[in-house]
């Protein structure tokens, strides 16, 4: 196996659920929002429940653990068919795996469990972005810490399945190096508004 995999498994293929259902996993969208909300409002309400930054820290950095946990082990197999793990071989070579589940298996992927996922981990990487750049610029050094290990983790999780959904390496520069060659020709002929109200 290569130092990088991607594997297409039929994996989570536990339990037959009721298709006609907006969200076929209710527990697991409620616990993927909640313990990455849960982090953010910790953060910036922290100050109000106690003044001792070591219980904040502790605090934020449990519920950050549990979001992690939860969204690589849990939610991202369940709501978008996604996983991604590592492993040591007997060699002590370690593999990075990335599985997506694909064919008839796909159809137990809703489309609102699959939007929800998304921009949950967007949006909490965008988030913890902002902090970390809120810290870094008003030199708050004590809360840089608890910023890293969230943009971190958050940003590990949303690589992992990024990977999974786009593949290889290989596969992901060559989507991005799509997305940016069609904007830029997007943006070389199509006409700007002055010549267009010209015409």
């Amino acid at each position: 196996m290569d130092a990088t995999e991607d594997v297409t498994l039929n994996f989570g293929d536990e339990d037959e659920i009721d298709r006609r259902r907006l969200l076929k996993h209710p527990i697991a969208v409620f616990f993927h929002v909640m313990f990455r909300s849960a982090a953010v409002v910790a953060y910036l309400f922290c100050g109000w429940f106690s003044s001792s930054f070591i219980t904040n820290f502790v605090l934020i950095v449990i519920l950050l653990s549990m979001d992690f946990w939860t969204v690589k082990n849990i939610t991202g197999r369940l709501l978008v068919g996604l996983r991604w793990w590592n492993y040591v071989d007997d060699d002590g070579v370690s593999h990075w795996v990335y599985e997506s589940r694909k064919g008839i298996h796909q159809k137990k992927i809703t489309a609102a469990e699959s939007r929800i996922f998304w921009l949950s981990l967007v949006a909490c990487q965008v988030i913890w972005i902002v902090f970390f750049f809120g810290t870094l610029f008003t030199l708050n050094f004590k809360w840089f810490m608890v910023v890293l290990v969230g943009t971190i983790m958050n940003g590990a999780n949303m690589y992992g399945y990024v990977r999974c959904k786009y593949g290889s390496k290989k596969k992901l520069t060559s989507v991005a190096s799509g997305f940016l060659g069609r904007q830029l020709w997007k943006s070389m002929t199509t006409p700007e508004p002055e010549e267009q109200s010209q015409k």
